[in-house]
């Protein structure tokens, strides 16, 4: 996947994709990989590829986003049949829909995605890591609600099926077999399911092929425990529509804009700024302020671009009424906003009726700031697993470090319970490393921080921002501002060599392993003989005897195939061994959420 490309439709994709000869679709992920080593110019919203000196495919993204398939062009010979024009499409980044639905007089309201792409944080009926947005033709208004009893309609059902069973080819394959034709059919399924009716499905089918695509390219910003939890929410959503009703068919079908809400006049206090950098091209900032009740509210500036969009929107001021401060500075100072409105996870609109001005801000340790603090970490951490705000405002006494697979983290000490800070982007071109490694170096020291739990059975957390080592009427924004050995306390050592810390893996892993392979490998990983030798025997010794007994299932839908008269291999049910990876994907989460809340002193 390109970044330097703007974002394609998945009808786009799909339908030149579908256009191609079998001979040309086999050929189709190595012209995908010749072009994106090719250069990219781009000039407003029209992008060139130099295929070779002769020959250029031109993507027209008026609009922000490829939307038709008239709009990438070729100057090959074999045009418009060609390999070019769908190797570019299948490049380019995913375009999420966002339908034509305005919800106030002056046109605001977005969808799940456009607000999970914004804050960072998906609201309750978001899909995990939905992103890039672009206007595409769709639904008018939001989902109407399900009277009692009403079921979903046969188009339904069929659009539901067919992103189950599209997904589930995907899954069959793994990320390292699922190329561009099982892309293409996933992303054409989603938009069966958006014109059907379901954009929650359409949705949640197009973030796993934007995390298929990140994990082919070696993207940094992939994340397998993403995808994971992309294709559990893909299949089951679409496992469960047919069967829905009233309620449930409404929350399942999803909307298609979140409304904007008129809020009167606010009056709000800064936290701190987080860049924000995603896969899929889109890179910004978003600025988390707070009220006088502790409510939180965030301003957001993200628009398509890469690392120095991401480092320099905090320095554009902030679209909310006439005022001129900027993100960094609204993450120290106050606003005082009249005629808001918020989106249901608080994202403040930015409508001509608005009007802000600059206010005083708030230290952390001062009022009203101070009552974030204030909250138990295991009422906040059960509060962010019950679906509310995943952000967490601890006080720690930082420890060190302790090394693990993906890297050193820093180990603080919370009330008594060790809790894991790590990395929230990896990004080279964003200091939250190099920031960390320098606060492990600060041991010994008491900080307030502001971190985004990351769910399981170890007491885990992205830090986001932090009091100043040696000042603390002043704050750190990790993601922008950069930390110097001055800025430690006196005579602070440098970080000292991270030890691993032996025995601090729970037996679950043993199922969670088997389904993160599977994601990567697909189904024939867990098909090779004595691939889970013992590990179903040790869960059950260890008390996870409903955990032995899904892994069991899973390793035999694997190596479940069939063969007819002749002893020739039958085709696999997908649908079989699909079901048996969620089962095992539900279980998994649900009990690690469960592990979670304990982890951090929540009562059973």
């Amino acid at each position: 996947m390109s970044p330097d490309l703007p974002p394609v439709a998945p009808s786009v994709t799909a339908e030149l994709v579908g256009a191609l000869s079998p001979r040309l679709r086999k050929r189709l992920d190595a012209g995908i990989a010749k072009l994106v080593a090719r250069p990219v110019v781009r000039d407003g919203d029209t992008a060139r590829i130099a295929v070779d000196d002769e020959t250029d495919v031109v993507l027209d993204a008026t609009g922000g986003a490829v939307s038709s398939a008239d709009a990438i062009r070729c100057g090959c010979l074999l045009a418009p049949d060609c390999l070019h024009r769908a190797a570019a499409a299948s490049a380019a980044p995913v375009a999420e829909y966002t339908g034509e639905a305005e919800t106030e007089a002056d046109g605001e309201g977005e969808t799940e995605a456009e607000e999970t792409r914004a804050t960072g944080t998906p609201s309750p009926a978001a899909q995990p890591d939905p992103t890039a947005p672009a206007a595409q033709p769709g639904p008018a208004e939001p989902a109407a609600p399900a009277e009692a009893g009403e079921c979903a309609t046969a188009e339904q059902c069929a659009a539901a099926r067919a992103v189950y069973d599209a997904a589930a080819a995907v899954l069959e394959a793994g990320t390292d077999g699922a190329g561009a034709v099982l892309q293409a059919e996933l992303l054409r399924a989603a938009h069966t399911a958006r014109l059907a009716g379901l954009p929650r499905a359409s949705a949640a089918a197009v973030s796993v092929v934007t995390g298929v695509r990140a994990a082919r390219s070696a993207d940094p910003g992939y994340r397998l425990a993403g995808l994971a939890e992309a294709l559990v929410a893909t299949l089951g959503v679409a496992h469960r529509v047919p069967d829905a009703t009233g309620p449930d068919l409404v929350a399942l079908r999803g909307t298609v804009r979140q409304p904007y809400r008129p809020d009167g006049s606010l009056r709000l206090y800064g936290l701190f700024s987080e860049p924000v950098l995603t896969a899929t091209g889109y890179a910004g900032a978003v600025t988390w302020t707070a009220d006088a009740e502790g409510r939180l509210y965030t301003v957001s500036d993200v628009a398509p671009g890469g690392p120095a969009r991401a480092t320099g929107a905090a320095d554009r001021a902030v679209r909310i009424g006439d005022t001129a401060l900027t993100h960094r500075e609204l993450s120290r100072a106050g606003l005082a906003v009249s005629g808001a409105t918020v989106s249901p996870t608080g994202r403040l609109g930015a409508g001509a009726s608005v009007r802000a001005v600059r206010a005083s801000g708030a230290a952390w340790g001062d009022e009203p700031l101070d009552r974030l603090w204030a909250v138990p970490a295991a009422e906040q951490v059960v509060r962010a697993l019950d679906g509310g705000q995943d952000l967490l405002f601890l006080e720690v006494t930082l420890m060190g470090t302790v090394r693990e697979a993906a890297g050193d983290c820093l180990l603080a000490d919370c009330a008594g319970v060790p809790v894991r800070l790590a990395t929230a982007h990896d990004d080279p071109s964003l200091p939250y490393r190099d920031n960390l490694r320098l606060l492990a170096a600060a041991g010994g020291s008491r900080l307030r921080i502001v971190a985004r739990l990351v769910p399981g059975p170890l007491p885990r957390a992205l830090l986001l921002a932090t009091e100043h080592p040696t000042d603390p009427a002043a704050r750190v924004d990790l993601g922008l501002d950069r930390l110097q050995q001055a800025d430690l306390p006196t005579g602070t050592p440098l970080p000292p060599t991270a030890v691993a810390a032996p025995g601090d893996e729970p037996p679950l892993h043993l199922l969670r392993r088997r389904v993160h392979q599977t994601v990567s490998a697909g189904r024939r990983v867990l098909a090779l003989p004595g691939s889970g030798s013992g590990d179903a025997a040790r869960l059950r010794r260890l008390g996870l005897a409903t955990a032995g007994d899904l892994l069991d299932d899973l390793h035999s839908a694997a190596a479940d195939r069939s063969r007819d008269a002749f002893g020739r291999l039958l085709p696999a049910d997908t649908d079989h061994f699909a079901r048996a990876w969620l089962a095992a994907s539900v279980y998994t989460d649900a009990v690690e959420t469960a592990l979670c809340a304990r982890a951090w002193g929540a009562p059973a």
